[in-house]
């Protein structure tokens, strides 16, 4: 089963595989697991910079290296802040997220960048989006979209335009 993942992102499966590949797993087994998942058609894989300290994204960029096949990442950042207050989703902050994914991911362009459930007022700071949309300029990101804890969140995000992702921890 497929669906459509934004107005403008490509249709990936439905299933995806997300914060195990942080866990304490093998490395072993956690590429056996993401190859079997590949094999039934699995596309889009979701992830987090803060997943395994990043281990979860250098899994899928070794994937990347061994299979021939397209699939989609979309990886989450903003939860290495510490402490994790809007004051830190800025343009400093965000850009060494992104090269630090990159870098993890072993490409040029992120496919998906997800902010990790940032604080409540995010969201109502237009100037984080506008960030997002210059990295998106640059070729860094392709798109982008949001992971929140409340709807108030979801739908204050869906108000900016170029909001391609909402997923939730409700």
């Amino acid at each position: 089963m497929e669906r459509q993942a934004g107005m403008f992102l490509p249709s990936v499966s439905a299933h995806g595989l997300s914060e195990a590949l942080g866990g304490p797993f093998s490395i072993r087994i956690l590429l056996l697991l993401l190859h079997r998942a590949l094999d039934l058609g699995v596309n889009f894989f979701d992830t987090a910079d803060v997943y395994g300290d990043g281990r979860s994204e250098r899994l899928l960029a070794q994937l990347r290296q061994e299979r021939k096949e397209k699939f989609f990442i979309a990886t989450k950042v903003g939860r290495r802040l510490d402490p994790h207050t809007a004051g830190g989703y800025n343009k400093k902050n965000l850009t060494a997220f992104i090269e630090r994914s990159l870098r993890n991911l072993n490409t040029d362009a992120l496919d998906l960048v997800q902010l990790h459930c940032p604080p409540t007022e995010v969201y109502y700071m237009p100037e984080v989006f506008g960030m997002l949309d210059d990295l998106v300029q640059t070729g860094k990101i392709r798109f982008y979209g949001v992971s929140v804890e409340k709807v108030e969140e979801a739908l204050k995000a869906i108000e900016f335009p170029n909001i391609q992702s909402v997923s939730n921890h409700l």
